[in-house]
């Protein structure tokens, strides 16, 4: 008797395996999507932040100098001359630092850079700075 039930369990056991599928089918909610292109959007602007809540770009230092009143002229004449960008003057002792621009990438600041060395032929270049910029709505996944 027990030989008999021992040949039906391996009987029953060999068929199974035989005939057994190794695929398994999940079903996913649609919504894992959306929330998953939400989550990689947050996170790729959390990189672009710094820990006071500023982007991280690039601006054109035009002129590092110690004399106050050439770094407040040279603002001067920026901003009336390219009125739509942003200026700044910085003081990092002991030299007042000039500044323009809000660019997200290095080659949009290098582009800008090239129209400016016209002006300023000694020492502009692109330094990295923590900018203004509010991202559109357009890259906003619903």
């Amino acid at each position: 008797m027990k030989t008999a039930i021992l040949l039906f369990v391996f009987f029953f056991a060999s068929t199974i395996s035989l005939y057994a599928n190794d695929t398994i089918i999940v079903y996913k909610d649609a919504r894992l999507d959306v929330l998953t292109a939400k989550q990689t959007q947050i996170n790729s602007r959390a990189a672009q932040l710094t820990s006071t809540g500023l982007y991280k770009g690039f601006r054109i230092q035009v002129l590092s100098t110690n004399s106050r009143d050439l770094a407040f002229k040279t603002k001067a004449d920026l901003l009336a001359r390219f009125p739509d960008q942003k200026t700044v003057t910085l003081f990092q002792s002991p030299n007042f630092k000039v500044r323009m621009g809000n660019f997200i990438t290095k080659a949009e600041a290098e582009k800008f850079r090239l129209s400016i060395n016209k002006l300023f032929p000694d020492g502009v270049f692109v330094v990295e700075d923590t900018i203004d910029y509010t991202p559109s709505n357009e890259t906003e996944v619903n």
